[in-house]
């Protein structure tokens, strides 16, 4: 048995439990005093439940607020629900993510998010990952690692041209460079080419194991902190 067919071997929860009710804690707070002006908090946000200190956003929840992204106050939403879902508490990364807002022009950024996201409607998530990778063209702060969160919630859950826009990041990379013939880590600007070949690899492995590409997607990020902390 390898590596891959061991990481599925034992029965995944349905997607309901295992993606789409994945909650990340989040401390609003944070997030109201660093953003332009506390008019920048997307409504959605404000009556989630709690999980002990802190209120909580899942997938889900992030997805339905991308069917409602098509004005740039929309799209700002959604922006800012998907870096909520992807920094959790931690002050210095809530720091770190406004400054998107704070040092990129906003009718420019607006533009970028748009472009990428009707690549996506089009039915190519590669394109989409292209237009926010462009080097000449990059939104500053914004990495692959978030945008590739952007992409994946825009998408609202459909497979766009046959694929789903998955998220990478650092730990997905080390699962990657694990289970994949090619080199993923510790390099993050991977290139929409890629890109591309993790798709096809995600959607392949999905078929193969019969779950859905996002659960792929997770799988793959639990595997690479086992591999970040020794504990594989």
């Amino acid at each position: 048995m390898t590596k891959l067919d061991d990481l599925f071997r034992d029965p995944l929860p349905d997607r309901d439990t295992y993606i789409l009710k994945q909650a990340i804690p989040f401390n609003p707070d944070q997030w109201t005093t660093r953003l332009p002006n506390d008019q920048w908090w997307p409504k959605p946000l404000s009556a989630l439940p709690r999980a002990g200190r802190w209120p909580i956003v899942d997938r889900q929840t992030v997805f339905r607020m991308a069917e409602h992204s098509e004005t740039p106050e929309g799209r700002r939403d959604l922006l800012i629900a998907t870096l909520v879902w992807g920094t959790g508490t931690s002050t210095r990364s809530i720091a770190r993510r406004v400054r998107i807002f704070h040092e990129n022009d906003l009718d420019w950024l607006d533009h970028r998010i748009t472009a990428a996201t009707t690549e996506i409607d089009r039915g190519d998530p590669v394109a989409a990952y292209l237009v926010l990778n462009d080097r000449d063209a990059r939104v500053k702060h914004l990495g692959p690692a978030f945008f590739s969160k952007l992409l994946y919630f825009a998408s609202a859950g459909h497979p766009t041209g046959g694929l789903l826009p998955l998220i990478i990041d650092s730990n997905v990379a080390l699962a990657l460079d694990e289970l994949s013939p090619h080199s993923w880590a510790p390099d993050e600007r991977w290139d929409s080419k890629k890109y591309a070949n993790y798709l096809d690899l995600a959607h392949s492995w999905a078929e193969r194991f019969g779950v859905e590409a996002d659960m792929v997607e997770r799988k793959l990020f639990e595997r690479g902190k086992q591999v970040r902390a020794g504990t594989t």
